[in-house]
C-alpha cells in the first residue's frame, strides 16, 4: 500500500511540477526530487490539502495562491556573513584583485531576503569599492525579493549576523549601517543605492551580464546534475574573463562541463576564477 501511495504522489509531483511550469513559467521539474518531496508534503500538511493534487487544482485557478507555494518550494534561510571565512577569503584574496577595476559588477544570485546581498555591500563599503560597483540581486521569488529591498531582519537574529561580521574581519561595527525598533532591525538604505533587484531564474532565463564577481551559494546543491550544470555554464557566460565565483560549501564544480573553464582560486572556501584561455 506505501509503495502504491509514493507511485501515486510522484505522479502528483510530476503533474504539479509541469502545470507550474505551464501556468507560471517557474521550473522546478529539474531539482532534486527528494529535496522537491519533502518541501511538497510540508506546504500539503500546512496549507491543508488532502493531496498534492489539490494543491495543483487550486494554485493552476488561483494565482494569489502562488506566492504561498514557492515560499515552500524556494529555499529561504541565510544569514548575514553565513561562513565567515567565504566572506574574509573575499576580503583577503579577491578584494585586491577588483581594486584593478575602474567599475565593477557583482551578481548576488538567489539572493532569497537579501542577508547575502547586505553582507556584500557592507564589505565593499568598508574595503572602499562599493561606490564603483552595481551589484545585481536576483531571486525567482518575488516575496523575497521585496524582503531583500526592506532590509528589514528580526532583531533577535542580529547577534549571529554580528558574530559573523566580526569573524569575517569586519573593519567597523555592524550596528553602524542599522537602526533598531520594536525587536526589528532595519539595514540603511544607503546600502540599496548602488543596488539592482530583478527576478531572475538560474534554469529558464539568460547570460545576465558581464560580472567581475559572481556570488551563488547554497543554490544548486537544490538542482540535479542536469541543471546544476546548466548554472554553472550561465555563470561562466556571465563572467568577465579572470573574473570569480564563490559557490556553496557543499556544491562542487568538479563534475561539470564547464569545470575547465574555471581555476580553483580560493579551493577550500569554494572560490573559482575564471579562466583567461
Amino acid at each position: 500500500m506505501t509503495d502504491t501511495f509514493e507511485k501515486i504522489e510522484d505522479i502528483e509531483i510530476r503533474l504539479l511540477l509541469q502545470a507550474l511550469y505551464d501556468r507560471y513559467h517557474y521550473d522546478f521539474r529539474n531539482y532534486a526530487m527528494a529535496s522537491i518531496k519533502r518541501r511538497l508534503r510540508q506546504a500539503r500538511e500546512r496549507m491543508g490539502f488532502a493531496t498534492i493534487s489539490a494543491i495543483q487544482e487550486r494554485v493552476l485557478h488561483d494565482p494569489a495562491m502562488l506566492p504561498q507555494l514557492l515560499g515552500y518550494l524556494t529555499v529561504q534561510v541565510s544569514e548575514m556573513f553565513r561562513d565567515p571565512n567565504y566572506f574574509r577569503a573575499i576580503r583577503e584574496h579577491v578584494v585586491p584583485h577588483l581594486r584593478t577595476y575602474p567599475s565593477l559588477k557583482v551578481w548576488i544570485a538567489g539572493c532569497s531576503a537579501g542577508e547575502e546581498l547586505y553582507s556584500m555591500v557592507i564589505l565593499f563599503r568598508e574595503e572602499g569599492l562599493e561606490e564603483r560597483t552595481i551589484f545585481y540581486a536576483t531571486d525567482i521569488n518575488q516575496d523575497a525579493l521585496h524582503a531583500a529591498e526592506t532590509g528589514i531582519y528580526d532583531l533577535d537574529r542580529l547577534k549571529v549576523f554580528t558574530e559573523n561580521h566580526r569573524k569575517s574581519n569586519g573593519k567597523s561595527s555592524l550596528s553602524d549601517y542599522y537602526s533598531s525598533g520594536y525587536a526589528r532591525a532595519s539595514f540603511d538604505k544607503s546600502l540599496r543605492q548602488n543596488v539592482v533587484f530583478s527576478d531572475h531564474s538560474l534554469v529558464t532565463d539568460a547570460v545576465f551580464g558581464e560580472m567581475h564577481l559572481i556570488s551563488c551559494r547554497n543554490v544548486m546543491i537544490y538542482f540535479d546534475r542536469v541543471l546544476q550544470d546548466r548554472s554553472v555554464g550561465l555563470f561562466k557566460d556571465s563572467l568577465v574573463r579572470k573574473g570569480f565565483l564563490g559557490i556553496g560549501s557543499k556544491e562542487s564544480l568538479r563534475f561539470s562541463e564547464h569545470a575547465p573553464a574555471f581555476d580553483d582560486f580560493v579551493r577550500e572556501e569554494k572560490i573559482y576564477q575564471r579562466a583567461a584561455r
